[in-house]
């Protein structure tokens, strides 16, 4: 038994592997804060800033609603090869 779980029962750490980042929820909603709530905002202070995230959250959750997941497997594979194939053939230009 690993010695994080025998300190603490409850906690569980799990493995994310480089890449698969992107099927992070957390990602994608630092992503509508983002567009809709800070880029090319003028803050005056770190504390400008929190209200307007804080403000964006409080907005967003009178009409919350839950992520949809709506990405088929085959479509996210496709996705990852189009991405493969692009990452060699950049890395072999620049090999040459």
């Amino acid at each position: 038994m690993a010695l994080a779980a025998k300190k603490n029962p409850y906690t569980q750490a799990h493995f994310t592997p480089i890449g698969s980042s992107w099927i992070n929820q957390i990602e994608t909603w630092f992503g509508i804060i983002t567009r809709q709530s800070i880029r090319r905002g003028s803050f005056s202070s770190v504390h400008v800033l929190i209200k307007q995230i804080r403000d964006c959250n409080d907005s967003w959750n009178e009409n919350a609603k839950p992520f949809n997941w709506t990405a088929t497997t085959g479509e996210i594979l496709l996705k990852v090869r189009l991405v493969q194939t692009s990452i060699k053939k950049l890395a072999d230009n620049n090999t040459t």
